[in-house]
């Protein structure tokens, strides 16, 4: 006597369901959307310039606040017509100058520090007294030291720099363990080599911070030197172009700059410090 072999129950799909994915609806998948950080930022953005354009409107006085359908217009012809670009390119070239200063001094006091008791008790000692003055204070004696032109702004850029780079950096160099320091000294590493392969990427998410902290402080110091003098040879950058506009009372333009001064911080935040970071400490796993 022969039976009909036993089959498991197969679980079927519901009716009208193909595969695993047609089982998400719509609602699910706009969900899934929604969680994704970008998304909640735009949305926030969206909410943000909202509230301008309700506001400006509602209290009808560009010259306190212009709408936001002013202010990108405005935005789009100073591009059309070249004017914001050719500012943004000066105050970009003094800012690059700047910093690429005020960083290799504070690379050169973080060694110095490392490496000897004299250093380290040198940068804390020009620290407590330097860090505290604000960058701005310093460009009178700027002016008189260098002249009118761009050394000034650049002087002033660098002491905006030199200090938190050089702090991060040496808090960083700091925390290296000294077992691993004794690893690398048997490995035949000294001085500056030991600095470079071993301190370094040690202490990268220190001197990561270093870096941010310092670009903040110099594209801030830039555009509030540029705002009080900024003119070099008959030109002047961002924060000359928003005095300008200012002075003609044509506040869509002076919010067109500010505009620009928040979308280059926030470019160079997430192109430039955000991409470091996911290559550096996070593929490392230095950094959840």
């Amino acid at each position: 006597m022969s039976t009909a072999p036993h089959l498991a129950a197969v679980p079927t799909d519901p009716p009208g369901v193909t595969g695993p994915a047609a089982v998400a609806s719509p609602w699910s998948r706009l969900a899934a959307v929604a969680n994704r950080t970008w998304v909640r930022k735009l949305l926030l953005l969206a909410l943000l310039a909202a509230a301008w354009e309700g506001y400006a409107r509602q209290l009808a006085n560009p010259l306190l606040v212009p709408t936001l359908s002013d202010t990108v217009r405005a935005l789009v012809q100073s591009v059309r017509d070249g004017e914001l670009p050719g500012r943004v390119a000066i105050s970009l070239k003094l800012l690059l100058m700047g910093y690429a200063g005020g960083v290799g001094l504070a690379a050169v006091l973080a060694f110095a520090a490392a490496g000897t008791r004299i250093g380290a008790e040198l940068l804390e000692l020009l620290t407590a007294m330097l860090n505290p003055l604000p960058a701005v204070a310093l460009l009178p004696l700027a002016l008189l030291w260098f002249g009118i032109g761009a050394g000034s702004i650049v002087f002033v850029l660098v002491h905006s720099v030199v200090w938190p780079v050089a702090l991060n950096a040496h808090a960083g160099f700091s925390s290296v363990s000294p077992t691993l320091r004794m690893v690398g000294r048997n490995y035949g590493l000294r001085g500056p080599l030991l600095a470079l392969r071993i301190l370094v990427p040690a202490a990268s998410p220190h001197l990561l911070t270093g870096l941010k902290v310092g670009w903040a402080f110099a594209w801030r110091t830039l555009i509030a030197a540029e705002l009080v003098f900024g003119v070099s040879s008959g030109r002047g950058g961002l924060g000359w172009f928003i005095y300008e506009k200012k002075s003609e009372l044509d506040m869509p333009q002076v919010f067109a700059g500010l505009v620009t001064v928040v979308s280059i911080g926030l470019a160079v935040e997430h192109l430039v410090f955000r991409q470091l970071e996911a290559r550096t400490v996070r593929r490392w796993g230095m950094r959840t």
